[in-house]
């Protein structure tokens, strides 16, 4: 660990950091005594810790150490390539470790989601417990897109975007980022 960073945490009542871990330089909001149990929030996309934000202080307050890292390559947290769910997977792992500990409880939203069911199936004896928010277990989740289910396939269509190397990236740069607004807007229901 090193490098704390100041701001917008503090006002929230918490501090962020920068955990060198062995492939990658990844921050990370941080919260609650350091001796109570291993709380790992994964963000989902296009998000970063403060996605969280409402949840660090009465988590912490409740006594767990709360580390809610961006993952790789968002926000401030390196972007390295690669971007595959097992090497993101191997980062929480890594985070855990330079945190000192065996085992961790994760909770995972859209995107934080797979990555901690990929934990989970991977690294049982790792996972103290695990909640799952907006996405469901990878088995009924593979056969619907496997099986050609074209409405999870369209809701789901970012998940495979995401994995080609460049395009994601100067698609949404192109136009001044014009698509990830209209992306961003139009992702609420109700709005257009």
């Amino acid at each position: 660990m090193s490098d704390t960073v100041t701001s917008l945490p503090e006002q929230l009542g918490f501090q962020t950091q920068y955990f060198d871990l062995p492939h990658l330089r990844m921050h990370a909001a941080v919260a609650g005594p350091e001796n109570g149990p291993l709380l790992i929030l994964l963000h989902g996309f296009p998000e970063f810790w403060y996605s969280w934000r409402y949840q660090i202080g009465p988590l912490a307050q409740a006594g767990f150490r709360v580390v809610v890292p961006d993952q790789r390559g968002y926000n401030l947290t390196a972007k390295t390539p690669p971007f595959d769910v097992q090497t993101l997977a191997d980062d929480i792992l890594a985070l855990m470790d330079a945190c000192g500990r065996a085992s961790a409880c994760i909770a995972g939203h859209d995107w934080g989601a797979v990555v901690a069911w990929t934990l989970a199936a991977l690294h049982p004896e790792r996972i103290a417990r695990l909640a799952i928010l907006n996405v469901p277990h990878p088995a009924p989740m593979m056969r619907a897109l496997l099986g050609g289910n074209p409405r999870q396939i369209a809701r789901s269509w970012y998940i495979f975007f995401f994995q080609i190397p460049d395009l994601p990236e100067w698609t949404l740069r192109r136009h001044g980022f014009a698509d990830m607004h209209r992306m961003m807007r139009g992702s609420s229901r109700g709005s257009s």
